[in-house]
C-alpha cells in the first residue's frame, strides 16, 4: 500500500478506531504540500511518488507543515524543496543513529489471537496506511531488514515485539533473537539488538524461564507490557504495575538477579487492546519502582504520552499531572528521580504521533527536556509499522522548540548536539554499545543495500521455520 500523501502528514487517528479528521492546519499544509508536488515533480523529472519519497519531498513537507501552524518549528530554507545537496545538508547529522524499538510480524502467525490488537492499532495510528486493512507481508522481517537498514541511515536498531503469549503472539523470543544472528551473518554483527518479551502476570513459569532467555537468546533487556491480560487474582482487571507486590517486584527482583539490568515497559498508547486495562498503561509504577531498584535502567516506551482527542498536550501542570507525559513527570518528581537517574523516556510512536501538530511536539519535548535532561531521552520509532523511519529522522533533526516557547515555558532549547544525543548517544550506554560496535555500524550504513537483499531472503525464510 503506497502513501497517496506524504507519511508526515498521513492521517493519524484517537484511541478509537475511527479515524481522527485533519486538523484545519494539517488540511492546509496537505494542500499546500500537493501543490508544491504537482509544480516541483516534473521540473525536477520526478513522478510524484517518487517526489514524495526524496528528502526533497520530506522538506516539502515539512515546510507546508511549519507554515500551517505559523513557523518556528521546521526552519528549513525554500531550496531545501528542489536542490538535493541542500536537502542533504538540512538533514545531515554527525553521529550514528540508535533506534531502540523496532519490530516486525511473522506473517505465519498473523491469524493468531495476538494480531488483532496489533491490526487495530495500526489502523488507529496510521490510518492513511493502513486504513483498509493490514497486509501483513508489508511487516515482515523482509521488509524490516529493508526499510530500517536499507532504506535509512538507522546504524544499530533493536529488535522487540508486541505482548502475547507463545501460542498466541505475532513474533516470539526464538525468533527476535534469530533476526539478529541471520543479520551479523550478513556483515551486520552489532547492528541488531534485542529485547526477550515477558509477562510476569502470566504466572511463576514466566519468571523461572528467564534464566534459560538469558543464556539461550542472550537479550540486551526484558521488555514488558504493563497493560497487557488476561485477568488474575493478582491482577483482576488485567494488566499489572511495576510496583505490585505480586507480580512486579518478583519480577524486577529476577532482572536483578540474572541482568541484563534494562526493563522496557510499554507507557502511554493505552488502547485498543482487549482484555487489559488501560489504566495500567499508566506510566505512575515507573517513579516507585526506578527508586527501589536504582541498579536496573528503565525505558519508558512511548514516554507515557496519549493522543488526546480533546485537545494537545500544553505545559506541565503539577496541580493536575493526570494525562499523558505529565503523569510520566509527576512520578519521577515524587520519588526525586531527573537527569542523573535511571529512567529514560523513548519517544517510539510518539514523535510520529505528535509532529503534526508541532506545539504539542515543543511542549512534550521541553517538558521531557526539563525534567529528564538531554541525556535521559531515546531515539525509537516503531519502525516498520510506519515504513521507513528516514523522514521521522529527517523531521526530527529539523525540528527546533520555538524561542517563544523557551522564554514562556521555561524549555531548553532543542540543539544539535542535544538531538545527536537523543538520536544515538543516550542509547549507547543503556545498551552498552562500544565505540568499536558502533562504529563498525556506522561505516557500514551506506553498504547496506549489498547484503539486504540476502539477508531479507533469508530472514523470511527463518522466521517462518522457527
Amino acid at each position: 500500500m503506497r502513501h497517496r500523501t506524504s507519511p508526515l502528514l498521513a492521517a493519524t487517528s484517537t484511541d478509537e478506531y475511527a479515524p481522527l479528521p485533519p486538523s484545519p492546519a494539517v488540511r492546509r499544509a496537505a494542500a499546500r504540500f500537493a501543490e508544491r508536488v504537482g509544480a516541483l515533480a516534473p521540473r525536477l523529472g520526478l513522478t510524484p511518488m517518487e517526489y514524495t519519497v526524496d528528502r526533497r519531498g520530506t522538506a516539502t513537507a515539512l515546510r507546508a507543515l511549519n507554515a500551517a501552524h505559523g513557523g518556528g518549528y521546521f526552519p528549513l530554507d525554500e531550496e531545501t524543496e528542489t536542490d538535493e545537496e541542500a536537502a542533504t545538508a538540512a538533514f545531515s547529522g554527525r553521529a550514528p543513529v540508535i533506534d531502540v524499538q523496532t519490530h516486525f510480524i511473522d506473517p505465519t502467525r498473523w491469524a493468531r489471537p495476538g494480531a488483532a490488537p496489533l491490526a487495530g492499532f495500526l489502523k488507529m495510528v496510521d490510518a492513511e496506511r493502513w486504513g483498509s486493512g493490514v497486509d501483513p507481508r508489508l511487516i515482515d522481517a523482509a521488509e524490516w531488514a529493508t526499510l530500517v537498514f536499507g532504506t535509512s541511515e538507522t546504524a544499530v536498531a533493536l529488535l522487540t515485539s508486541t505482548p502475547g503469549s507463545v501460542a498466541d503472539n505475532v513474533l516470539t523470543n526464538p525468533q527476535i533473537a534469530a533476526a539478529r544472528d541471520i543479520m551479523a551473518r550478513y556483515g551486520a554483527g552489532g547492528r541488531v539488538l534485542t529485547h526477550t518479551i515477558i509477562h510476569p502476570n502470566l504466572g511463576p513459569a514466566e519468571l523461572e524461564q528467564m534464566a534459560l532467555w538469558r543464556d539461550d537468546l542472550s537479550p540486551s533487556g526484558w521488555k514488558v507490557y504493563t497493560l497487557y491480560g488476561p485477568p488474575t487474582a493478582a491482577s483482576p482487571t488485567g494488566g499489572w504495575f511495576l510496583d505490585d507486590e505480586e507480580i512486579g517486584l518478583p519480577f524486577l527482583e529476577q532482572v536483578r538477579a540474572l541482568g541484563p539490568k534494562v526493563v522496557a515497559t510499554h507507557k502511554g498508547l493505552g488502547g485498543p487492546i482487549p482484555d487489559a486495562s488501560v489504566a495500567a498503561a499508566s506510566p505512575r509504577d515507573i517513579g516507585p519502582a526506578a527508586a527501589a531498584f536504582p541498579d536496573i535502567d528503565f525505558v519508558v516506551y512511548h514516554s507515557g504520552y496519549e493522543r488526546n482527542p480533546g485537545g494537545e498536550e500544553g505545559p506541565y501542570d503539577a496541580a493536575a499531572p493526570h494525562d499523558g507525559v505529565d503523569r510520566l513527570i509527576a512520578t519521577l518528581e515524587a520519588v526525586g528521580i531527573g537527569p542523573e537517574g535511571n529512567v529514560y523516556a523513548e519517544l517510539g510512536s510518539t514523535w510520529f504521533l505528535m509532529l503534526r501538530r508541532p506545539a504539542e511536539a515543543a511542549h512534550v519535548l521541553g517538558k521531557l527536556l526539563g525534567a529528564l535532561g538531554p541525556d535521559r531521552i531515546l531515539w525509537g520509532t516503531d519502525s516498520i509499522w510506519y515504513g521507513s523511519p528516514q523522514p521521522l529522522i529527517d523531521a526530527f533533526r529539523a525540528f527546533e522548540i520555538p524561542q517563544s516557547f523557551q522564554e514562556r515555558f521555561g524549555y531548553p532549547p532543542l540543539t544539535v548536539e542535544t538531538k545527536e544525543k537523543i538520536l544515538g548517544h543516550n542509547a549507547r550506554r543503556v545498551y552498552a554499545v562500544s565505540d568499536p560496535v558502533l562504529a563498525e555500524a556506522a561505516a557500514s550504513v551506506g553498504a547496506s543495500r549489498s547484503w539486504v537483499g540476502g539477508a531479507s531472503v533469508e530472514l523470511r525464510r527463518a522466521v517462518a521455520e522457527r
